[in-house]
This record gives structure tokens, C-alpha cells and sequence, in this order.
């Protein structure tokens, strides 16, 4: 019997009203059958069966609040039996009975009883456990890519641990768990494609492990000294097995104490996140880590900016969006190999090949002299450090930008699907991108008009680290009106940027150098120059409107005393 778990319904929505049952305790139903009508604060919802079998138990009465990740009726699965694993509880495999602990030789293992006892607990783990099923991610993804697992199978989980890390074709996304228990199996392996509203793993509450739980610890102790689980009669004393009283009081389930043999950790010496201070995986991993960093410190070589500041430009200054991760040199020599391309990445060749072959590009280049705005920037480096905030060239550069789509909003704008309308859009809302631990993403900081040059800067920053850690919120990706893709931070002088459909233009930052030029006396001098090539939509935006568009933002950053005149 499995627990069908009523899924995400999107828009934050926790709960709703069971107006109506569309099916009843005994039916057969088909996967994808509609079983209930729920009500939430925006519309009528039909839940959909995720399998096929036999309805056991309904939970809620129509008129009844159910909760979304609480469950929501109960089904036999087509082809399931209350004899699954029977043979099992009664012996091994070839369906002998194994023989009884009590003939045992003292301090021995019953032979056969590693082999009965596990399956008896496989069994009663079958009969009590509930499939946790994949909620909805959103914007109409059907399946997603397991990534990582983060928990084994064994391992006691609490509410709202992080189980898995799935990927759909937009991000990287955490699945937490919906209640504390047990991890009993998973239904799919890391690389596998998991369905939504399909049972991703099995697990026993906690609430139905509670009346084992002191069994549970005490037999765990028994097989560790090495005997049947029929002479515990005849255990020794935690003290006498070589486990202090201390370590026997701590929980911790049979993953985690086989951890910390392999690592020859002391439990006591580690602090419990669980409850009741039970110590979890995450906690030995993390003791591990910090064990690790310590002793990896002393010897760390400090990174070098030299290179940078032979340049007279300061790394500090240099905006750090679409900053790539540092990869580890790789074998010196090549491979044949099939790389399946998934996830953001699949999704990103897809949009570009979209975006290149639907949208007439037309590119225009330029320089901008930032010497003012870096002097700017070192003056107010110190405030914005005291706000806990890192100030880099990028939040001046959009709030330049932001200024400019006022006296030219087609640069805000998009086409409609049919080509016959240009959207205006109220908010100007800038993407940058960023390369990191999923693919490439381009999330965006919303209403950058509205915004402070600190408040842009701390937007950045948070935006910049999800992304790097490939867990950028959905709404961080959507409603983007105009991008840009930094890659200078890279070391790149020039590009010609592919624009983020719908989006109708995007700027490809260049490094910043310290190049001669002439003063207004015509002598030369250093500035701080940067290149910028635009990429611009041809169907509504024509080489004169990008040209004023891009020398108003070109003004702004190159006398950023008359930028801020015009901050509202």
C-alpha cells in the first residue's frame, strides 16, 4: 500500500479545500485518472492519479482543508500482494526457515541469520512504508534528471532535509523531505529521468517508527559486538563491548555509525542536528570537512592579484558576473566519449539555436571610458563594505542602463509571439549572465529602476553565488527584459552576444584596460577603457536607435557625477 502525497499546485499555495471525489475506496483506477476537485484561493484543480491500482483509503472528507506534501488517499498498486516478500519473513530465499538464534554458539552469528533477519526487516519495511512523490517543479516540466542523492538508504531523515537535487531544463532544484522517518529505497538512480507525480523513494514515518525505534538501537548494538539478534539476552554491557555509556545513548542510524568506523570517529565527539541529538550524515560529513580544511590551511598558497595590477586596474573592481568556475587541470590526453546533453545545458542550445535563426541580429561596438567610475567606486568601497556589501562596476552599469530605457523604452521591450504587437514592459528588469555549477543561466535583478546602487549590489551578489551553486530560483530566471554578459571577467576584449529571446537586445562586456589616449589638450594619458558590442533585434530596433540608446548609457557611466542627478 503507498500513500499518493497531494503534490505542489504552484504559487506557494500550502493547502486547499477536497470539494469533490471522483473515485471511492475499493475503485480501480488508471494512471493519470482524475481521482479529486480541489479547491485553493485560485481555481478549481483536478488532482490526477499518478499510477495505476486499487484505492485502499481516502483521508480527507469532501469539505476538508488537505495539505499539499500530506497525503491524500491511500492505493494498491496494479499487480501488488499482501504476500510481497512473504517468503521473506518466514526465511531465506529458498524459503527455509533459518535456524533459531537460540542454537547459536555463544558469541556467534546464527547461521543463516544475517540472511533471515534482513529480509524480515526488507518485508516489514515494504508493509509500513509511504512513496514520497515528486511534486510539481512548475512551468509544465514533466520528468527531471536526478542528480544527487544526498541521504542512503538506511538513514533517518528530518522535515524539510534536502533529499535529492534534481534537474529540470531550467535549474538545479533541492527536493526536501515532507516529514521526518526512514529512508527504505529508491526508486531511481543518480543519471535517471524521474516523472512527476511519480514515486521518487519509500520511506517509513516517523511516527510509525517510533514503537521500533528502542528495539531498533538496542539490536543495532547487538550486531555490532558481532552476535545474533537471539543472544541479545546474552549481550554484553555497552562498557564491556568497547562502547562508552556515552556512545550508546547517542542515536544514530546503522549508515552513520558504519561512517564513522571508516573514518575512526569518536560519535561523542560529534554535535547531533537531529532530533533528540541524533547525529546525521550531514553532521559526520561536515565534522570531516572542517577536519579537512584545517589541516589543508597552513599550507594553502595565497592567490596572487599581480597579474591584474600590472594593468593599473584593481581585480576588486572588475564586475564580477559570468565569472566562470575554476576547474582542475585535466589529463593530458584525449578520450573517445558520448556526453548526453541535459538539463540547462540542452535547454540553453535549444533557446539559442531558436534565438539565432528567429531573430535578425545586428551588432554595434563601442568604448567606454570608465576611469571616473572606477575613481567613484574606490571612494564608496568603504560605505558599501560597511553595509556587508561588495561594490563591483555591475550595479553602476545597470542602473546606467536602467536611466537610458527611459528615454528609449523599445530597448525594454519585447514582440509579441505573432509579431504584431510591441510589449512595453512597466519594469526594467536586467539579466546577467552567469556561468556556473549547472550551465550557463541568466537571472535578473527585478526593477533596477527603482532600486539604490547598494540594493543592485546586494542583488548581484545573491543572484551571482545561486547561480555559481546552480540554484537559481524560478523566478530569478523569469521576466528578464534586457541582458548582459560580462565577458571580460574572463579576460575577453570582444564578443557578439546571442540575445535572450524574448528580450530584443543584450551588451557583451569587454576587460577593462589601461590603454594611452588623448586629453582635451591632446596630450596623452592612461584611461580605463572597457569595449562594449550590443546585439540588437533588427525586426523593431534599427542601428540609430541603439546608437543613442547605448551613447546616453555611455554618458552616464563616463560622468557618473551627472548619473546620479538623475537617480529618482
Amino acid at each position: 500500500m503507498n500513500d499518493f502525497i497531494l503534490p505542489d499546485i504552484g504559487e506557494g499555495i500550502v493547502e486547499c479545500e477536497l470539494v469533490k471525489w471522483l473515485i471511492k475506496e475499493g475503485d480501480v483506477i488508471e494512471e493519470d485518472q482524475a481521482v479529486a476537485e480541489v479547491m485553493t484561493d485560485k481555481a478549481l484543480v483536478e488532482i490526477p492519479a499518478p499510477h495505476a491500482g486499487t484505492v485502499v483509503r481516502l483521508y480527507c472528507r469532501e469539505g476538508e482543508i488537505a495539505r499539499v506534501h500530506a497525503p491524500l488517499f491511500a492505493v494498491d498498486e496494479a499487480g501488488e500482494s499482501d504476500g510481497k516478500g512473504g517468503a521473506g519473513e518466514a526465511g531465506g530465499a529458498d524459503g527455509q526457515v533459518a535456524p533459531s538464534g537460540d542454537h547459536a554458539p555463544s558469541g556467534a552469528k546464527a547461521p543463516g541469520a544475517d540472511s533471515a533477519d534482513q529480509a524480515a526487516g526488507e518485508a516489514v519495511n515494504e508493509r509500513r512504508s509511504r512513496d514520497f512523490i515528486l511534486p510539481d517543479i512548475g512551468e509544465g516540466i514533466v520528468e527531471c534528471e536526478v542528480v544527487t542523492w544526498h541521504v542512503a538508504e538506511g538513514d533517518k531523515v528530518e522535515e524539510d532535509q534536502t533529499i535529492v537535487d534534481v534537474m529540470t531544463d531550467k535549474a538545479l532544484v533541492e527536493i526536501t523531505a515532507s516529514e521526518t522517518g526512514r529512508i527504505v529505497r529508491f526508486h531511481y538512480a543518480q543519471g535517471e529521468n524521474a516523472r512527476v507525480h511519480s514515486p521518487l523513494y519509500a520511506y517509513v514515518p516517523d511516527s510509525d517508527d517510533a514503537a521500533d525505534e528502542a528495539s531498533h538501537v538496542a539490536h543495532e548494538a547487538v550486531m555490532e559486538a558481532g552476535m545474533a539478534p537471539a543472544a541479545a539476552q546474552h549481550a554484553p554491557s555497552a562498557c564491556a563491548s568497547g562502547m562508552s555509556p556515552a556512545q550508546a545513548r547517542i542515536p544514530a542510524t546503522p549508515a552513520v555509525r558504519r561512517l564513522l568506523r571508516e573514518h575512526a570517529l569518536d560519535i561523542s565527539a560529534i554535535a547531533g542536528s537531529g532530533r533528540n541529538g541524533r547525529v546525521l550524515k550531514e553532521d559526520v560529513l561536515a565534522y570531516l570537512a572542517r577536519d579537512s580544511v584545517a589541516a589543508g590551511t597552513a599550507d594553502r598558497p595565497t592567490a596572487s592579484s599581480a597579474d591584474q595590477r600590472h594593468r593599473g586596474v584593481d581585480p576588486a573592481a572588475v564586475a564580477e558576473p559570468v565569472a566562470c568556475e575554476s576547474h582542475e587541470p585535466r589529463a593530458a590526453r584525449l578520450e573517445a566519449r558520448q556526453v548526453p546533453l541535459k538539463g540547462v545545458a540542452a535547454v540553453m542550445a535549444r533557446r539559442m539555436v531558436q534565438s539565432s535563426t528567429q531573430i535578425p541580429h545586428f551588432h554595434y561596438g563601442d568604448e567606454l571610458d570608465v576611469t571616473e567610475l572606477l575613481a567613484l567606486r574606490a571612494r564608496l568601497k568603504s560605505r558599501a563594505d560597511k553595509e556587508g556589501t561588495r561594490l563591483t562596476l555591475m550595479p553602476f552599469i545597470m542602473k546606467a542602463m536602467a536611466l537610458a530605457v527611459l528615454e528609449e523604452p523599445i530597448l525594454n521591450a519585447s514582440l509579441s509571439d505573432d509579431e504584431s504587437q510591441v510589449l512595453y514592459h512597466a519594469s526594467c528588469n536586467i539579466g546577467m549572465a552567469v556561468d556556473g555549477a549547472a550551465g550557463l543561466m541568466v537571472p535578473n535583478v527585478k526593477g533596477v529602476e527603482r532600486l539604490s546602487i547598494l540594493e543592485i549590489a546586494r542583488e548581484v551578489a545573491r543572484l551571482t553565488e545561486a547561480a555559481r551553486n546552480g540554484r537559481v530560483p524560478q523566478a530569478d530566471l523569469k521576466g528578464g527584459t534586457l541582458s548582459i554578459s560580462n565577458i571580460g571577467a574572463l579576460g575577453g576584449t570582444y564578443a557578439a552576444p546571442i540575445i535572450n529571446q524574448p528580450e530584443v537586445a543584450i551588451v557583451a562586456l569587454g576587460r577593462t584596460q589601461r590603454l594611452p589616449r588623448f586629453d582635451v589638450d591632446g596630450n596623452v594619458c592612461a584611461r580605463d577603457i572597457m569595449t562594449i558590442t550590443w546585439a540588437g533585434d533588427h525586426r523593431i530596433i534599427d542601428g540609430g536607435t541603439i546608437a543613442r540608446f547605448s551613447n546616453l548609457w555611455k554618458h552616464y557611466l563616463e560622468h557618473p557625477d551627472e548619473m546620479l542627478l538623475s537617480l529618482a
